[in-house]
C-alpha cells in the first residue's frame, strides 16, 4: 500500500527530476550551439548569480522539492560535493591552454579542489556535525571565491573570461554551481535541524 511519505517522495523526486533535467538540457543546449558564448560577456555574471538564486528560491517555495532533498540526507548531499574534483580538473586543463585567466584558475581550480577533497573525506569518517559543517561552510565560501572573481575578471573586461561560456565548461557555472550552491542549502538546513539527523540515515548526531 502506497503511503502519505510514500507520495511525497514520488512527488518531490517527479519534481526534483523535472526541475533539474530541464535546467541542465537547456544549458547543455544552449552551450553546445553557442548561444551563450554568443552573449555580451556582461550577460555572464547574472546568468550564474540566476542559476544559484532560483534553485534556492524553489527548494523553500516548494515543500514537496524540499521534502524529498531534506530526505536524501546529509551524507549524501556532501558526498555528491565530491564531483567538484573533476570541475577543478577541467579549470586546471583550461587555464593550462591559456583559456581562462590564471587568477580565475587559481581561486576557483584549487578552491574546487579542496571543497571536492574535504566532502569525500568527511563522508568517509564516523559522523560528527562539526566535520559536515566546516566542509560546507568552506565550499560555500569558496563558491563567494570563486563567483566573486569571475565577476570581477569579467567587469575588468579580460577576455580570456569569454571562454567560460563555451560548451562544454559552461555546464560548471550554470548548471554545477547552482546544484552544489543549492545543495550546501540542504546541508545547512539539516544541520540546523537535529531531527533530520536521526540514526536512520547517520549513526550519531554528536560532534
Amino acid at each position: 500500500m502506497t503511503t502519505f511519505n510514500d507520495s511525497i517522495d514520488k512527488r518531490g523526486f517527479r519534481l526534483a527530476a523535472t526541475i533539474f533535467g530541464l535546467w541542465l538540457a537547456t544549458v547543455a543546449v544552449a552551450g553546445y550551439v553557442g548561444l551563450l558564448f554568443q552573449l555580451p560577456p556582461l550577460a555572464f555574471p547574472p546568468l550564474v548569480a540566476i542559476s544559484i538564486a532560483v534553485p534556492i528560491g524553489l527548494y523553500f517555495t516548494l515543500p514537496d522539492l524540499r521534502r524529498f532533498l531534506r530526505r536524501i540526507g546529509l551524507r549524501a548531499v556532501t558526498a555528491f560535493h565530491v564531483w567538484r574534483v573533476g570541475a577543478a580538473l577541467v579549470f586546471f586543463w583550461y587555464g593550462a591552454e591559456g583559456l581562462l585567466p590564471g587568477r580565475f584558475v587559481a581561486n576557483a581550480g584549487w578552491g574546487d579542489l579542496l571543497a571536492g577533497v574535504l566532502a569525500g573525506i568527511v563522508v568517509l569518517l564516523p559522523f560528527r556535525r562539526g566535520f559536515y559543517a566546516a566542509a560546507h561552510l568552506f565550499g560555500f565560501l569558496d563558491f563567494i571565491l570563486a563567483v566573486g572573481t569571475g565577476a570581477t575578471l569579467v567587469l575588468l573586461g579580460v577576455p580570456e573570461m569569454a571562454n567560460i561560456a563555451a560548451f562544454p565548461v559552461v555546464l560548471i557555472p550554470l548548471f554545477g554551481v547552482g546544484v552544489s550552491a543549492l545543495a550546501h542549502i540542504v546541508a545547512f538546513d539539516l544541520l540546523l535541524r537535529p531531527a533530520a539527523l536521526a540514526p536512520k540515515s547517520q549513526p550519531s548526531a554528536a560532534g
